[in-house]
């Protein structure tokens, strides 16, 4: 049961899509709303060291500055949340910015955070360093959301028989529910016998929703992409599926569908666990 959230931010432009969904969906599920900004020690560490002779710059204006951007974003979130009704004081914390996110995250049940931050224009990877930091160290259930995610339309979830994508079918039965929205389930599969299978399987988990419950399968190309489409297709509000599937390590090393469906779905991902 899905009574928490943290809304994780930097305040920068991008990250307002996240701070748009996290409020609309915390809102919808009537569930408390915490929302955490962090100033990242790191960004004036760096500054401090005398080295090759050079003397650092003075840092109270640098600190000044990311203290008062800080601040400017906690007023943003929550004004927000007060314009639709949800109950929010967010904090200002000081530290690595994905470890104060996974401590915060330890007393709620779901967090939400942009995919892309204030480097989404000038990074080379795919995803925040901060995203990707939070995705490999927390054990709660996690929405990342792109720029020009909204929130609102069906729930699409990923299922590969594997007990992450059990955990997914749940969290989605949940959501879909008490958001009164579709589920459409999406099996990749080369064997039809397997799918079919499958899809048994995630019926059961479903039970007797009183929501549109639509079933895709796919036997070719990449199911990363095929998931993709599917929820472009039903213009879904959210893709849910396991952070983990059926051969663990090696997602974990060597990046996975989940990691693939991160990095390039338009579409907010929820990564159950």
């Amino acid at each position: 049961m899905i009574e928490s959230i943290l809304l994780a931010t930097d305040g920068s432009d991008a990250a307002s899509a996240a701070e748009r969904y996290g409020v609309a969906l915390a809102a919808r599920l009537q569930a408390r709303l915490q929302g955490v900004t962090v100033v990242e020690d790191r960004s004036v560490q760096g500054l401090r060291a005398d080295t090759l002779g050079v003397t650092p710059p003075a840092l109270n204006g640098i600190e000044a500055f990311l203290k008062a951007r800080a601040e400017g974003a906690c007023r943003r979130v929550g004004q927000l949340a007060r314009s639709q009704g949800v109950e929010c004081v967010p904090e200002s914390l000081r530290g690595n910015a994905d470890d104060r996110i996974v401590e915060r995250g330890q007393g709620v049940d779901l967090l939400v955070l942009g995919r892309d931050g204030e480097h989404a224009a000038c990074r080379t990877a795919l995803i925040g360093s901060t995203v990707d930091g939070v995705l490999r160290k927390t054990t709660k259930p996690t929405i990342v959301v792109p720029m020009g995610a909204e929130f609102g339309g069906p729930v699409v979830v990923g299922f590969d028989g594997s007990p992450g994508s059990r955990i997914a079918a749940k969290v989605a039965v949940e959501l879909a529910a008490r958001s009164e929205q579709a589920i459409h389930v999406f099996v990749d599969s080369k064997d039809k016998g397997r799918a079919a299978a499958r899809f048994e399987e995630v019926r059961r988990l479903l039970g007797s929703l009183a929501v549109t419950i639509r079933e895709t399968s796919s036997t070719l190309g990449r199911p990363d992409v095929k998931l993709v489409d599917t929820a472009r297709g039903s213009r879904a509000g959210l893709i849910v599926m396991g952070a983990f599937g059926r051969n663990r390590i090696n997602e974990y090393f060597l990046g996975s569908n989940a990691a693939a469906v991160v990095r390039t779905s338009p579409i907010a991902v929820l990564l159950a666990r």
